[in-house]
């Protein structure tokens, strides 16, 4: 999936400082994909104020809804991206030569590297209704020791399932309440799908900042209650998290160490400076119109099935202008 807003604000991720524990609700806000018929998000991070947790530095939530996905090649540097279906089936392509599905229960790594190009669209019935789409978006930023290495992809169709003190999660990245997700991660962090529908206690690793999104039904966390919609920030320095959930309540966990490197991030980009990001954007700008053979061998790499022959998945998102003056920091939030 890709960040598909026609002008993308620009965020400098300071060096994030540990903060102890803390609940803020940070508000989503509405992000539409394209044209009037295109999906519409809800983004959580980044955010003014605090624009990673770990390193997770994006997270958008889409649906339920009958819209299709349709995401042409697009490209992207310095990032992992996850994807997380919770309803419907999404095929993702990119330029190492993947070409597959991923299912609701299903985990999509792609790690960018220096460059590479995918594109995703939801599958599609033969006649009848389109099917209810529903899912997670996250991007995680590498660290400059890895940020430029070579691009690689993962599916994992079989992840661990950790139970605990009221919960159960199905854990996609890290390690959570002792499962360890088999995904290649270039930082610590841990991301967990939980479930619980009443007390619990969940364990957390205390040098960690965390937080959580909830998808269905509604938790009371320190004294206050989160439903669907805000991204709960819960700070550093928890060894652990009670809850009190209603019956069928479903949220995501997040978390990382404080990410200790300044990031920019623009449009599809994770960079560092200004002119890191404008020569990613010139780089892609430059395969437009490239033959097959020379498209391949240029930083994103192909992403075939898009040619002429396509029909209407043919074509590419072409990169939006860099606004008109450089891009400038955002800074974390200060706390009291």
């Amino acid at each position: 999936m890709t960040n598909l807003e026609v002008s993308p604000q620009q965020e400098v991720c300071p060096p994030a400082a540990a903060a102890g524990p803390c609940l803020e609700l940070w508000p989503e806000r509405e992000v539409p994909l394209g044209g009037v018929r295109a999906m519409n998000v809800r983004r959580t991070l980044p955010q003014r104020g605090l624009p990673t947790i770990g390193a997770w530095c994006f997270l958008d939530s889409f649906g339920p809804d009958r819209t299709a996905m349709s995401v042409l090649p697009h490209p992207h540097i310095g990032l992992q991206t996850v994807t997380w279906p919770l309803a419907g089936n999404i095929r993702h392509r990119d330029s190492v030569g993947s070409d597959v599905v991923v299912r609701p229960g299903e985990l999509n790594i792609m790690t960018a590297g220096f460059g590479v190009s995918h594109s995703e669209f939801a599958v599609l019935p033969e006649g009848g209704d389109l099917p209810v789409q529903r899912g997670l978006q996250l991007w995680v930023a590498l660290p400059d020791r890895e940020r430029h290495r070579e691009p690689a992809f993962e599916q994992h169709r079989a992840l661990p399932r950790a139970t605990g003190d009221g919960f159960t999660a199905t854990v996609m990245v890290g390690s959570f309440a002792g499962a360890v997700s088999p995904a290649t991660m270039y930082s610590p962090i841990v991301g967990a799908d939980v479930t619980c529908g009443g007390p619990a206690v969940l364990p957390l690793e205390p040098a960690f900042e965390h937080g959580i999104l909830v998808l269905d039904g509604g938790l009371a966390v320190d004294g206050h209650d989160l439903r669907p919609g805000p991204l709960g920030y819960l700070g550093t320095g928890r060894s652990e998290l009670a809850v009190a959930a209603e019956p069928g309540t479903r949220f995501l966990l997040i978390g990382g160490e404080p990410f200790q490197e300044e990031l920019l991030m623009w449009w599809n980009f994770v960079g560092r400076t200004h002119d890191e990001v404008a020569a990613a954007r010139a780089d892609w700008e430059a395969q437009a119109g490239l033959p097959e053979e020379a498209a391949a061998k240029a930083r994103y790499g192909l992403v075939r099935g898009h040619g002429p022959e396509a029909g209407a998945e043919a074509g590419r998102i072409p990169a939006p202008p860099l606004p008109t003056v450089r891009l400038t920091p955002r800074r974390r939030a200060a706390k009291g």
